[in-house]
């Protein structure tokens, strides 16, 4: 839709995907894909607290979405950018947004993301545009994803093949952390 919606109205229409990603996922993609037919240009934004550590430094997060929405990213249509102890009103001020995109995988999310859209709009009139899940992909949160990984199931075609690879390392490092403490048996003095 992107330069027919320009065209059409002449208005710039701009929304902001805002997540943790941490890490992205297949589902993040999907949505962030699908507003990308919706509006003339998607700001992924990377909202992090910096008080709190996640599970991927901000800059491997903005590199993993950099990776998996590379021709987005050409296109010009699609940019990635991360804001640190911010409200989302703020963001998608400071970006000129019109619009924020969620993807909700069920009732819960509705649950959750709702007051959420409702106090963003009472605050600056800014709109929360929900999209339905995939269904393929609806059970999909990176939460679950790095949990399923941390105990060596399968989360192949649930996440880019980057964040898969980083998720096996984190593992297999894990994993040998903690063989090697059992191996450093203590010695009792006699």
């Amino acid at each position: 839709m992107g330069q027919n919606s320009q065209e059409s109205d002449g208005e710039w229409r701009r929304c902001v995907c805002p997540g943790s990603y941490d890490p992205v996922t297949n589902g993040h993609l999907d949505i962030i894909g699908r507003a990308a037919q919706l509006f003339d240009e998607v700001v992924v934004a990377v909202l992090h607290n910096p008080a709190k550590r996640g599970t991927f430094e901000v800059e491997e997060r903005l590199d993993f979405l950099r990776v998996a929405l590379g021709d987005q990213l050409a296109s010009g249509q699609v940019r990635v950018q991360a804001f640190a102890g911010r409200l989302l009103v703020d963001v998608c001020r400071e970006v000129g947004a019109v619009a924020v995109v969620k993807g909700l995988r069920g009732t819960g999310d509705l649950g959750y993301e709702l007051p959420m859209a409702l106090m963003n709009r009472h605050l600056t009139g800014v709109e929360t545009v929900f999209l339905a899940a995939d269904p393929a992909l609806e059970h999909v949160s990176s939460s679950l994803v790095k949990e399923v990984a941390a105990y060596g199931g399968d989360v192949t075609g649930l996440v880019p093949d980057l964040v898969l690879r980083r998720l096996l390392e984190l593992r297999n490092r894990s994993q040998g952390s903690q063989g090697s403490h059992g191996s450093q048996g203590s010695q009792e003095e006699g």
